[in-house]
């Protein structure tokens, strides 16, 4: 059972945090628990009405602490495995070691498992004993659990939530299967080791968690229940991982972002059930009063989202199935509030309404709406999936949020635009603005989105949303040359997180360089720095893109007082406070990396690259980038780029090839044939896109004036 020390995916340590909000979680993306908290929580529900909906408690029967004798001398060590989703609690004596081992399975998304090894360390003929201490209590403040008939000599309750997230909803089912603990196991004198295995299923109905714990007791007597886990695990970072050589630091911290990201996600299979979505705290946490109730914000499309399409363009349709899956409650909010289409709110359940317990928010932070139109585009441009649009409802949310902006608008005669009126901006420190910048550029690429994706589709839309996009006001101050975050923004204004630079990525609004690094600036100056997590990587990556490294590094470094050891797990604030395991932070960290250094941008046409790669790092190795239905590999170092092709699709429409914007070279990939060149900007795109004369045409993305290849 012992880890290698060395190894970057394993987090260890001889002491607890001495704040167990930042113990390890564990989780799948259908259950998730915190290391030594006594409750489970469940994809999906939640108990309370509105603004009081928060994820339900289930009562966690993986909480246990085992005593060894000569307990105060005993060795202990705590340990994450990223590597297999599993935690290790071990105790050394100079006889004994025992190990209590926790993991949520993998691919057996139904199961939580508890084992509890003892091997002797001498030879002895002495019997031993570990006392077990169970702080499973059959009852949750959440969940009106009553006790069924035992099933497979293990215990089952089963309840429903105690008040449903709508009035006159149905309340949600848990039901749970457990094996009951003894109060203590025995090695016996002619034993040289024992094992345990305590296994629990977690269901929404009785029938399949009896059957979830049928095939865990099978996996059991088999002796594939762990193995299984750990080759799930094994495929997931075989399939998708970002790793260097350098900086040991910055690998492990990537190590645990990815992990608790991960973990937070279904297996990229077939699903038996409705998954929710991110929420910042993921899984985990989200009971009454933490880490944001559990609930979806924005902070699942614009912060993780592209993380997840990147890598896993399947489980990024999932996310946005389950938005599509809510539109009917987004269109009943925007009918409330009097406009046409689609209103989302600002945070969501299960039921798509709205359960912010602030009005203004709901209200006024109206840019979720283009942030998930932005999200579809961007899952179109990567995959080119129309089908998804045409028959699985996606076009009906593109659709719904443009109806929604050109309703929300509102005509200025005297400046010969389109205001957006009475809203909040990402920057919650100020409220009832007009034209939010941020917002303004989200409705006009709302509404330009979907008069492209109705020209696909060949349905016909409103001219005047093309119109309206034109006319949108997006305030710019032509005398500082810079986007003032709203009109009236006056320049020294405190900032509550990243806004305004947004623009530059990942929204890639065209601006000069000179107008990306104006904005860096005015608004590096003033953004409180006791703001959220992930503020400072969005100044880092846009410095990435002037190629100035030594300022990314400094708004990099920044997030490392947010990575709460031992575990790396993130809090929300760089003081600890505000929510934990926080996946937002994480995610736009991983975006640094991913996008930053890379220069990955994902275009109508094309997935650009422009890498730069810090001093302190000698190679960076990102496996899985999948586009159109491609997968490649990317191996920077300090003066070579290599791409591999490790999946191909196969549609020769789809072949791919690499083309380098200075020398206009072209690299056709093959598959499991490495393409080696100098460091520099260039594109992937499909073979038939070559055009010789569209290497000499320009434009603008982003801030700098590229080559349209």
């Amino acid at each position: 059972m012992s880890e290698c020390e060395n190894d970057p995916a394993v987090f260890s340590s001889d002491t607890l945090p001495s704040d167990l909000r930042f113990m390890a979680t564990l989780a799948n993306g259908y259950l998730g628990t915190r290391i030594y908290s006594d409750v489970i929580h469940m994809n999906g529900v939640y108990n309370g009405e509105g603004g009081n909906c928060c994820r339900a408690d289930i009562p966690s029967t993986v909480n246990v602490r085992l005593t060894v004798p000569d307990e105060s001398t005993a060795k202990k060590t705590y340990t994450l495995n990223t590597r297999t989703g599993t935690f290790y609690t071990t105790k050394e004596t100079k006889d004994f070691l025992v190990t209590q081992q926790i993991f949520a399975h993998r691919s057996h998304v139904h199961l939580m498992v508890l084992t509890i090894y003892v091997e002797r360390m001498a030879i002895s003929k002495k019997p031993f004993t570990v006392e077990i201490k169970s702080l499973f209590d059959p009852h949750s403040q959440n969940i009106d659990f009553m006790r069924g008939q035992d099933f497979m000599e293990a215990m089952y309750i089963h309840g429903e939530t105690l008040i449903p997230e709508v009035k006159g909803a149905a309340r949600q089912s848990v039901h749970m299967i457990s094996m009951p603990l003894p109060e203590s196991l025995t090695l016996l004198p002619n034993e040289q080791s024992g094992s345990w295995q305590f296994l629990t299923a977690v269901a929404d109905t009785e029938e399949q968690v009896k059957e979830c714990f049928v095939e865990g007791q099978i996996l059991v007597q088999s002796d594939q229940l762990y193995s299984s886990h750990v080759s799930a695990w094994a495929a997931l970072w075989s399939e998708s991982c970002i790793s260097l050589r350098g900086c040991s630091k910055l690998n492990q911290a990537l190590r645990g972002c990815l992990y608790y990201l991960f973990s937070a996600l279904p297996p990229d299979k077939s699903t038996d059930f409705q998954y929710i979505g991110l929420s910042p705290g993921g899984l985990s946490n989200g009971g009454n009063g933490e880490a944001y109730f559990g609930h979806i914000f924005w902070d699942q499309e614009i912060w993780l989202y592209p993380v997840v399409l990147a890598f896993y363009p399947r489980l990024a349709s999932i996310l946005l199935k389950n938005r599509i899956r809510t539109l009917p409650a987004a269109k009943s909010i925007a009918a409330q509030q009097g406009y046409l289409g689609a209103k989302y709110p600002w945070e969501s359940a299960v039921t798509g309404y709205e359960v912010c317990n602030e009005d203004i928010y709901g209200l006024e932070e109206i840019h979720i709406n283009s942030d998930i139109s932005f999200a579809f585009q961007q899952y179109f441009n990567l995959t080119q999936d129309l089908e998804f649009f045409r028959k699985e409802g996606g076009w009906d949310v593109v659709c719904s949020i443009a109806e929604f902006w050109s309703s929300r608008v509102t005509w200025n005669p005297s400046e010969m635009c389109y205001d957006i009126k009475g809203e909040m901006p990402p920057d919650e420190y100020q409220s009832d603005v007009t034209n939010s910048t941020f917002t303004a550029v989200g409705a006009k690429y709302s509404l330009q989105f979907a008069t492209e994706m109705a020209s696909h589709l060949q349905i016909e839309v409103p001219s005047e949303w093309m119109e309206i996009a034109k006319k949108i006001k997006v305030p710019f101050d032509p005398e500082k040359q810079y986007h003032p975050e709203f009109d009236g923004y006056k320049p020294g204004d405190v900032v509550k997180q990243a806004d305004v630079v947004l623009l530059g990525y990942p929204l890639m609004y065209p601006m000069s360089p000179q107008l990306r690094k104006n904005d860096l600036v005015m608004y590096e100056a003033v953004t409180d720095p006791d703001g959220p997590a992930m503020t400072w990587n969005m100044f880092a990556i846009g410095w990435l893109e002037l190629k100035d490294s030594t300022r990314a590094q400094q708004h990099l470094n920044k997030c490392f007082n947010n990575i709460q050891e031992p575990f790396k797990v993130w809090s929300e604030n760089a003081d600890g406070s505000g929510a934990v395991n926080f996946l937002t932070g994480m995610g736009g960290f991983l975006q640094t990396i991913l996008f930053g250094f890379t220069g990955f941008r994902i275009t109508k046409n094309c997935l650009l690259f422009d890498p730069i790669i810090p001093e302190d790092i000698d190679e960076l190795q990102i496996t899985g980038i999948n586009y159109l239905g491609n997968v490649l590999l990317f191996q920077l170092a300090k003066e070579q780029a290599t791409v591999v092709l490790t999946q191909c699709y196969e549609v020769q429409d789809m072949a791919l090839e690499v083309v380098l914007r200075d020398s206009g070279e072209i690299f056709v990939l093959d598959k499991d044939q490495p393409v080696s060149f100098r460091m520099g900007p260039g594109k992937i795109q499909t073979r038939c896109h070559t055009d010789s004369s569209e290497l000499s045409t320009k434009y603008y993305l982003g801030n700098e004036l590229c080559f349209l290849l």
